[in-house]
């Protein structure tokens, strides 16, 4: 490798232009912090196309110039590497002088920086260079490449590239990365180059046996497709060939065969209705012969009840007579009794007086009473007129009041009163019973309006339930249960639709008690979970259906009647009371009761003894009434029973006759249409081939397909799956099949022809493998012999744990190089494991950089180290120094001026730096101290 003998930088950052001497050993760049000293290393790394420190480019110090170009120019020494070879480093770009002059030209491009670069023979100038063709300037991969041919590898440039305080960057890198920056220092590049295309043809070849294979199982895999789609094709065509034989000859022939044996089942069963319709005509004789019955039967019971009318009619006209007998007689005995009671009390005023007012008092309850009997009367009065022209019972006021603000509020809704209907009347008590505290549930239409709702029932406190979850009745329930009896037209809700089908109807409580569970009897006793009690309502407060109108008329009537006894009562209690108040105030005026009972006692006498006679004849002649009117009730009963039964007899008679008509007429249809039918099939089974016709087909196909129906589903079937399924129509397939059949065998053979070539490429790896083990064996003893001996110079024993190598590409990529340092005799220690000092570190790192850089043969090469001396006390800048002396290489380091003054010990040139002061363009000259008695160096 080359060294620098010079360098000289033009319009480089902020120095104008200047010259600085290299011909050195050690070259040390002194300055404080900020005057330039990296900025003259980046010129260095530049130069050598390498990058700068820092995050830093060229692109940065040249505009600091503020000129159009700069230049950076170096003479390096290119005499041999030792006196017994005649190599020179530039020998590759063919340089044959002793000086050579490397040159960076960097030129502003408009807006951007470009740098090109130039070698020459001898010490020539910028001003010479300037002349220069554009053709003859490098680019900066060309240089990178040239320069490593003159020995700059891209190891050493790695090393080049150390910045600021990375003096020990060596000496971190693990043992696999120091042995791959041995080998690429000290390496045979031809080897290396060899092993490398072996190895990448090996690699072409595997590449290409890859493809193949992939080729050949893409070639397989088309072919499978094709096979797959062969085989769709053929069961395309096997489909199309079964929709054709079900279209044409299946379906067809079962068809045929099967309406033929309907026709056959269709005449027997209509020659079994003919018989059967003499039955039904020896039925209608008979039916003839009942109706007459019951017609006579009829008019014996009509004769019945006319007679038994007429006694009715005699028997009220004798109790009518009697009773008109006896009310005069016993008008006169009440009279007599009356007038005893007056008698007694006459002689005495105070008993007559007391009689009078007692008298007076019960006269006037009497009135009392008869007040309260009226008002009950007009309320029951107006609730039977309320009934009139009503189908249905009205609710309470509050439910009509709240009613009409839903109403209001645009509330869609329906009361369960408004759609129950009770179907059996039976069980209407049990039903108004359970019911009875739900038929103001008001439930609504639209469950989204429940919240509106709700808010209005509380502000009116409507004391009934609003239910929004409301469902349909089922329509089969249970068939003893309460709900089955009843008949919705509106939903309701879910609750009480269950609640009415747990309801089990009983005929008696101890039928309930046997089943268990929730029953109710038709008296409306019903039993719960929580036990039994009778939910009897009054028919007046019936509710349900157009019978709760009439049940509460019927009670309503009963009431006005009861209310109208009770009041005829009182009024004849009023006329008894009236008579005897005025029969004492005529006494309190002198008028005497014994005096009339005197003058009238053969008169009260005689009706005394009459009156019983009276009432026994008035009772015989009641009981000969009820009789009358008992029998005649049941004969009223048993003419209504014949007038139903002769009716009856009289609707089978002519049902009977009318289905007999429809019979013969629909039974002459079907035969004549039957006929034709069957003469039908019979041309269509003869346009059949015969051997359709034959048993033996005819029963394969009933075995296959079972009937017409089940071949019609599997036409549609495969005709569904003909439409829907993924098939192939194209015939060409098979072809194509055969011809990727050959194209598969041919790329097999290919296959195997590139197997064998890769075959022997691996031998061919295997060979260049083993030469490159060989190189790299050597290379790493060469490199072990030298660290041991920088070690020796150093003062340091250095050992070196030689990789175990073989000849496998795993192997040799895990290989290591593992350097163990022992400083003072103090311990071996390894190289990154945090226990070196830091001028252990350096000189760690040094031995590793220079070990690179010694060459048996030639000495060479420079490093540029950035503050070696950071943080060293004293005795490790001297080792370090001492260190420095010791090697062939040649050296650039910076260091501070306020650094410890040994720095400058080892050094032969000494380059000064100063800051650019404030306002100044260009920053001052750098300064060159040069020792007068100069270290040997050399080269």
């Amino acid at each position: 490798m080359f060294h620098l003998q010079s360098l000289e930088l033009l319009h480089w950052d902020y120095c104008q232009r200047l010259t600085l001497p290299l011909d050195g050993a050690i070259i040390t760049v002194a300055g404080p912090n900020g005057s330039g000293k990296t900025t003259l290393l980046d010129a260095m790394r530049t130069l050598l196309g390498l990058d700068c420190s820092g995050g830093r480019n060229y692109k940065t110090y040249a505009r600091h110039a503020n000129a159009d170009s700069a230049w950076l120019r170096a003479t390096v020494d290119n005499r041999p590497r030792n006196r017994q070879s005649s190599n020179r480093p530039f020998a590759r770009c063919l340089l044959y002088s002793d000086v050579v002059t490397l040159v960076c030209r960097i030129d502003r491009n408009g807006g951007d920086w470009t740098r090109r670069y130039i070698m020459v023979e001898g010490d020539v100038s910028i001003e010479q260079l300037i002349e220069r063709n554009d053709k003859d300037w490098l680019g900066i991969d060309n240089w990178r490449k040239r320069l490593e041919g003159a020995g700059l590898s891209r190891a050493i440039a790695k090393v080049l590239a150390l910045e600021q305080g990375q003096t020990d960057r060596l000496c971190e890198y693990n043992p696999k990365e120091l042995l791959r920056l041995v080998f690429d220092v000290f390496g045979d590049q031809e080897v290396l180059d060899r092993y490398d295309e072996a190895r990448n043809h090996q690699r072409q070849l595997s590449l290409e046996v890859e493809a193949a294979e992939r080729e050949l199982s893409h070639g397989k895999a088309q072919r499978a497709e094709l096979d797959s789609r062969v085989n769709l094709f053929r069961q395309y065509e096997l489909k199309c060939q079964e929709r054709e034989t079900l279209a044409t000859e299946v379906v067809p022939v079962l068809a045929s065969h099967e309406s033929r044996k309907a026709l056959a089942s269709k005449l027997r069963a209509l020659h079994n209705q003919r018989l059967q319709s003499a039955e039904d005509r020896r039925q209608h004789a008979q039916v003839k012969a009942d109706l007459l019955q019951r017609l006579q039967d009829q008019t014996h019971a009509a004769a019945r009840v006319e007679e038994l009318e007429a006694q009715v009619r005699t028997a009220r006209q004798l109790q009518e007579d009697a009773r008109e007998a006896e009310r005069p007689v016993e008008a006169l005995v009440k009279r007599a009794d009356e007038l005893q009671g007056l008698a007694v009390v006459e002689g005495d005023g105070e008993k007559l007086t007391l009689r009078i007012a007692e008298l007076s008092e019960h006269k006037q309850k009497l009135s009392t009473q008869w007040q309260r009997l009226q008002d009950q009367r007009d309320d029951a009065q107006r609730a039977y007129d309320a009934l009139k022209g009503q189908r249905q019972a009205p609710p309470p006021p509050d439910v009509q009041r709240f009613r009409r603000v839903l109403d209001d509020a645009g509330i869609a809704h329906h009361l369960i009163a408004d759609i129950i209907e009770i179907t059996d009347e039976k069980w209407r008590a049990a039903a108004e019973g359970v019911l009875r505290g739900s038929r103001w549930v008001v439930v609504l239409d639209k469950a989204t309006q429940e919240a509106q709702a709700m808010a209005l029932a509380e502000r009116e406190r409507f004391r009934h339930y609003i239910v929004a979850d409301a469902e349909e009745a089922p329509a089969k329930p249970v068939s003893d249960s309460l709900l089955a009896v009843l008949k919705f037209s509106a939903p309701a809700p879910r609750w009480l639709l269950r609640q009415l089908a747990s309801i089990r109807r009983v005929p008696s409580t101890e039928a309930g008690v046997k089943l268990g569970g929730e029953w109710i009897t038709p008296d409306a006793y019903h039993r719960d979970n929580r036990g039994g009690r009778s939910v009897w309502v009054d028919p007046g407060q019936h509710q349900f259906g157009a019978a709760a109108i009439a049940g509460r008329r019927q009670s309503i009537e009963a009431r006005l009647t009861q209310l109208d006894e009770e009041m005829t009562r009182l009024v004849r209690d009023q006329a008894f009371f009236d008579r005897q108040l005025q029969d004492a105030r005529k006494s309190a005026e002198g008028h005497t009761a014994a005096a009339e009972l005197l003058q009238h006692a053969a008169t009260f006498e005689e009706a005394r003894r009459q009156l019983p006679s009276l009432k026994h004849a008035r009772a015989e002649a009641g009981e000969r009434w009820q009789r009358a009117e008992t029998q005649l009730k049941h004969a009223v009963i048993a003419q209504t029973n014949a007038q139903h039964a002769y009716h009856q007899t009289q609707d089978k008679l002519r049902h009977l006759e009318e289905r007999s008509a429809v019979f013969d007429r629909e039974w002459l249809q079907r035969l004549d249409d039957l006929q034709g039918q069957a003469e039908m099939s019979r041309v269509v089974r003869q346009q059949f081939p015969a051997r359709w016709r034959s048993p033996a087909h005819l029963a394969n196909l009933l075995n296959h397909y079972r009937n017409a129906t089940q071949a019609t589903f599997r036409a549609e079937a495969v005709e569904r799956e003909l439409n829907e399924g993924s098939w192939e129509t194209d015939g060409t397939v098979v072809e194509q099949l055969t011809l990727m059949n050959a194209n598969v065998m041919r790329q097999e053979d290919e296959l195997n022809q590139r197997k064998a070539s890769n075959e022997a490429a691996s031998i061919a790896v295997a060979n260049a493998r083993d030469r490159y083990t060989d190189v790299l064996r050597a290379t790493v003893k060469r490199y072990r012999k030298n660290i041991i001996e920088l070690g020796h110079l150093a003062g340091v024993e250095v050992n070196a744990e030689l990789p175990h190598l073989e000849g496998d590409d795993t192997v040799l990529r895990q290989a290591e190089l593992r350097v163990a340092f022992n400083f003072d005799g103090k311990g071996s220690i390894g190289l990154n494991d945090g226990e070196a000092s830091g001028g252990q570190q350096v000189i760690k790192s040094l031995i590793l950089l220079v070990g690179l850089m010694k060459d048996d043969e030639s000495t060479g090469g420079f490093v540029f180290i950035d503050e070696p001396f950071a943080h060293l006390d004293v005795r490790n800048i001297q080792l370090v120094g001492h260190f420095l002396r010791s090697t062939r290489a040649q050296y650039v380091l910076t260091t501070p001026i306020t650094h410890n003054v040994e720095v400058f010990e080892p050094a032969d040139v000494t380059l000064v730096t100063a800051k650019k002061p404030k306002g100044a363009r260009w920053a001052p000259p750098i300064g060159v101290l040069q020792r007068r008695v100069p270290t040997e160096f050399t080269p």
